[in-house]
């Protein structure tokens, strides 16, 4: 997998408490594909831009700083996607 991640500053502070629900962090799923580990938790509140260079899946991620901030995402693997049509 050739997985670029950035973290993007908005330069604040959380406002709320965190979830206590997610005290060691959120896994998202968005789509069943690639699970990609994220630096956790972020140093305050922004967002993660994930792209996967091999199939050209993305998301924004938003973060607070907290201990319910995601953890890791599952991407959706646009490039099998690709290839399951393909053979129809």
């Amino acid at each position: 997998m050739n997985i670029r991640i950035q973290w993007f500053d908005s330069r604040r502070e959380p406002q709320c408490p965190p979830d206590p629900r997610y005290p060691e962090g959120k896994d998202i799923d968005i789509g069943g594909g690639c699970l990609i580990a994220l630096p956790y938790p972020a140093k305050r509140c922004g967002y993660y831009i994930v792209v996967c260079h091999d199939c050209h899946a993305n998301a924004v991620i938003t973060t607070a700083g907290r201990p319910d901030d995601p953890r890791s995402i599952r991407l959706p693997c646009r490039k099998r996607e690709t290839d399951d049509h393909s053979h129809h």
